[in-house]
């Protein structure tokens, strides 16, 4: 173990697929990365869940291949675990889950996505990619690629230019603005790069279309990089929120829900009665939470605040944490402004952008926090009531 986590310190930090060996070179599991090095690494955080902690214990090696960008990685993981078929990755997963894309042999050939069942409709000569395990991955793969290689789903000839040629995605069947030859030549270098023979495709490209050869290689990929992931490149490993509920208006609390690689940590929630600030000063309850949180050097600290609130909350608690020498960086979702994300002043441009990124999340942890301290709020009266009933 110890071995692994000194070799991780020299993975690259860029995009790649890495693969986990067990003492007989036998791959166990096959995954990608935006950050090779920061990925792996989280294998050996705490709080793992028991998969990932067996598959560790089974784990002797872990190579890595890099790679240009992120769809490139995509394309070569699911080719290695076509490849390899990893315990790991298929484990108590339903055959009829995993993804396909299918390119037909015709005149005009097409990828199309198809699930394992639908495969047995296509013939032997078909060309098949996969297995993916993520609808929405492919779809951002395939609209990223057909950038690069324009394809019809449209009928050849019909008269009139479709939507897709409008915006240049289609090299124009529909209007018979290219030859079947060319188009079918395009459709080879799409099989090319779907099957990962990367060297050849380059070549290729380099004598036919240099241009395309260079968009290739500068590619946008961000829309394929996940929540996860995004998280990870933001280093937002632990998300620590906020909430001030009242019981039964009168007693104020405050909850703290954790998130750690994206999955709530309920043994490390808390709830603070509020013990000094008055009654009906959410503000001054939220800066008595914060700084008692905080007074516990023991619990690991967040790599992100987030509170249920706007502007008011925002910069109350940014002087607080200020004056508490704490840099961790903050942010609010004001109910109030369509759940607008709000950020104190100053906040780097690199936090906000990928902040908004994971936007999703950040709603669902809020949420997470709200209905917690209503459990507790719920819990609390019902002993309450209890209590003066048994009183009586």
């Amino acid at each position: 173990m110890i071995n692994l986590k000194e070799k991780i310190k020299n993975f690259p930090k860029g995009p790649g697929v890495y693969l986990f060996l067990d003492k007989k070179n036998k791959v166990l599991y096959v995954g990608r990365a935006t950050s090779l090095k920061r990925r792996i690494a989280d294998y050996f955080r705490f709080n793992l869940d028991s998969k990932i902690k067996e598959l560790i214990s089974l784990t002797k090696k872990i190579k890595f291949i890099k790679t240009d960008n992120l769809l490139e990685a995509v394309i070569l993981e699911a080719n290695l675990i076509k490849k390899y078929w990893p315990k790991y990755n298929i484990k108590e997963r339903d055959n009829r889950s995993f993804l396909y894309i299918v390119i037909n042999k015709s005149d005009y050939p097409k990828p199309i996505i198809v699930r394992q069942q639908e495969l047995k409709k296509f013939k032997s000569d078909a060309f098949i990619f996969g297995p993916y395990f993520s609808l929405s991955l492919i779809k951002n793969a395939l609209r990223l690629i057909r950038r690069i290689f324009p394809y019809s789903l449209c009928k050849p000839n019909q008269g009139k230019p479709c939507f897709d040629y409008q915006i240049g995605l289609c090299p124009g069947i529909c209007i018979g603005k290219i030859k079947k030859e060319e188009y079918q030549n395009n459709i080879k270098n799409l099989i090319l790069f779907l099957s990962g023979q990367k060297k050849k495709l380059f070549k290729k490209l380099a004598k036919e279309n240099p241009d395309l050869l260079k968009g290739l290689k500068h590619i946008q990929d961000v829309a394929l990089i996940t929540k996860d992931e995004l998280i990870d490149l933001a280093k937002l490993t632990r998300i620590e929120a906020y909430d001030i509920s009242h019981l039964a208006g009168k007693e104020p609390y405050g909850s703290m829900v954790v998130f750690v690689n994206n999955k709530p940590d309920k043994s490390q929630y808390r709830i603070f009665k509020i013990k000094e600030a008055p009654k009906n000063d959410d503000l001054k309850a939220l800066e008595e939470v914060i700084r008692r949180r905080f007074k516990h050097h023991e619990w690991q600290f967040p790599d992100l605040i987030l509170i249920d609130g706007g502007r008011p909350q925002v910069n109350y608690l940014d002087k607080v944490l200020k004056s508490l020498k704490i840099g961790i960086p903050l942010v609010g979702l004001s109910k109030l402004a369509n759940d607008k994300l709000i950020f104190p002043k100053k906040t780097k441009k690199n936090i906000k952008e990928l902040t908004k990124l994971i936007y999703p999340h950040l709603l669902a942890i809020r949420d997470e926090a709200h209905r917690f301290a209503l459990k507790f709020s719920r819990k609390k009266r019902s002993f309450l009531k209890n209590f003066s009933l048994k009183r009586d």
